[in-house]
């Protein structure tokens, strides 16, 4: 079974608090970003501003999601604000061999998203050139909503066919999930509220499910 990296997401945190907010999850492998434009998805977070600012109150990889409708003419902008990787979404617009290549030879890694309702076989072209994939196990927009269980099978099915490419999973994730999502073959795990609505954050709790 594998060890889950834990990706603590700041949509969920307090912003208001943003620095002691980053301070309580330093303990985490990497930070996670998620970047909504109001077009993709109906909501709006935050840009390269943000996350610039998060870049300087943390030395932890900071791995951006786009949420967003074009993400080739954002990339840059994410660079230049520190980011480390950057994941966008198959159905997003674009030519996307052309946007992973672009964040590559960017010197940051490249993952692509799948939303819950798009089927593994939509990136089977991309496999190659990909550093990861990242699951969404909620529909994308909100945070603070429940595990769809369903996304197991399709999580063990991009694990057929994806061979060591890491597998990282965004939404309602909690400690009680680490287990069986590791069993399907997820690397890396996303968690928003569950972490931050944890006045203390039990940090064992978080690591001794995925052992």
């Amino acid at each position: 079974m594998r060890d889950i990296k834990i990706a603590p997401s700041l949509l969920a945190a307090d912003w208001g608090q943003l620095a002691a907010e980053i301070k309580r999850v330093e303990q985490a492998d990497l930070l996670h970003l998620d970047v909504m434009d109001g077009h993709f998805v109906p909501n709006i977070s935050f840009g390269p501003n943000f996350v610039k600012t998060v870049r300087r109150l943390s030395k932890l990889p900071l791995s951006v999601h786009l949420m967003i409708t074009k993400p080739y003419d954002f990339i840059q902008a994410f660079v230049e604000a520190g980011a480390d990787e950057l994941s966008f979404h198959v159905e997003a617009e674009g030519d996307h061999w052309r946007t992973i290549s672009a964040i590559r030879e960017a010197g940051l890694k490249a993952g692509i998203a799948l939303s819950p309702a798009t089927g593994v076989e939509s990136i089977a072209e991309l496999i190659p050139i990909l550093d990861f994939v990242l699951v969404m196990t909620v529909s994308p927009g909100f945070g603070g909503q429940a595990f769809i269980p369903e996304m197991l099978d399709k999580i063990k099915r991009l694990r057929a066919a994806a061979g060591d490419l890491p597998i990282a999973v965004d939404g309602g994730v909690t400690p009680e999930l680490l287990r069986p999502l590791a069993e399907a073959g997820v690397d890396i795990a996303v968690a928003g509220s569950a972490i931050f609505q944890e006045e203390e954050i039990d940090w064992q709790r978080w690591r001794l499910n995925c052992e």
